[in-house]
């Protein structure tokens, strides 16, 4: 088994180590030469030079990619189309939106490349001991490369969800589960931590990990965060919000399939970025001029 990897990034790179170790031979492209250097460490042939890496691919060549969603992904497409024979196959693996992987997935038909979108959960733990795999595409291309994806995955879910689009489609909805999870156990924490006895939220965590219905893997992790750094005080509350949530409500509306949990959670993660909070402050001028309610003046220096 081969394959070969562009982007060595925060998933790119335990990926590849990943696969090394479960016997896939990894051949891997980055033009930084610290990470060629890390690589080399490891054992990983790294190549510097795109021509040199797809060279050192045995034909059909398999080319995976982990870099950012968008642009990147087309000018790599753009970059290694040329390269490519027909028979070979180039796999997205960050979270693109499902449309780009159909028109990717259309456009390289064109040359006779294969195209797979694969949807990869787990984070980094997860892409350096065993990551979930949705993979979309022709059914008989995932079964060529099914020994990798399976080797990858660790024993941890992988499977074909079905033509092009469908595995970025199905990673899509999942993310958009996560951030209403997520959003649970934040709001749960906030209550007990405002409640009327002193909790110690590391300590309820820890229990919570074991046995409880909202065990898991994100109450794993809240529980390593809070074991760290029980109140959290070197960290601002301000979330980032990617384009999965996003792209998961705009389908729910266009579906129109009800979706307030996903939608608050990912309005949850605007406000929190919102330094400004003119709502707030149209909210209490109304009440000012409604009832004469008293405003908090802002400190003027």
């Amino acid at each position: 088994m081969q394959l070969g990897i562009i982007g060595m990034g925060r998933m790119g790179l335990p990926l590849a180590l990943n696969g090394r170790d479960k016997g896939v031979d990894i051949v891997v492209f980055t033009e930084k030469e610290e990470k060629r250097k890390q690589l080399a460490q490891e054992s990983v042939t790294a190549h510097g030079d795109l021509e040199s890496f797809v060279a050192a691919l045995t034909p059909p060549r398999a080319v995976w990619l982990m870099i950012p969603a968008g642009e990147p992904v087309d000018s790599m497409i753009a970059q290694l189309r040329p390269l490519l024979s027909e028979g070979d196959i180039i796999i997205d693996g960050g979270n693109s939106r499902y449309q780009d992987s159909q028109r990717r997935g259309k456009a390289l038909g064109e040359d006779n490349i294969h195209f797979l979108d694969v949807g990869t959960s787990g984070g980094t733990e997860g892409a350096r001991n065993g990551a979930c795999l949705m993979i979309g595409g022709d059914k008989h291309v995932y079964e060529l490369l099914q020994p990798v994806f399976e080797a990858l995955s660790g024993g941890m879910g992988c499977g074909w969800m079905g033509e092009s689009g469908a595995g970025h489609y199905v990673k899509m909805i999942h993310n958009g589960i996560e951030y209403g999870m997520m959003q649970a156990i934040a709001e749960g924490l906030e209550i007990l931590r405002h409640g009327p006895m002193h909790f110690q939220l590391d300590k309820v965590a820890s229990v919570w990990q074991r046995g409880s219905i909202v065990s898991g893997l994100l109450m794993d992790m809240t529980a390593q965060a809070l074991a760290k750094e029980p109140d959290l005080d070197s960290i601002e509350g301000i979330v980032a919000a990617s384009g999965e949530a996003n792209w998961t409500v705009e389908e729910a509306v266009r579906q129109k399939v009800a979706a307030p949990v996903i939608a608050t959670a990912l309005f949850n993660r605007f406000k929190s970025q919102d330094t400004e909070k003119y709502a707030e402050k149209s909210l209490a001028a109304m009440r000012r001029e409604f009832g004469d309610h008293p405003v908090v003046k802002k400190n003027k220096e």
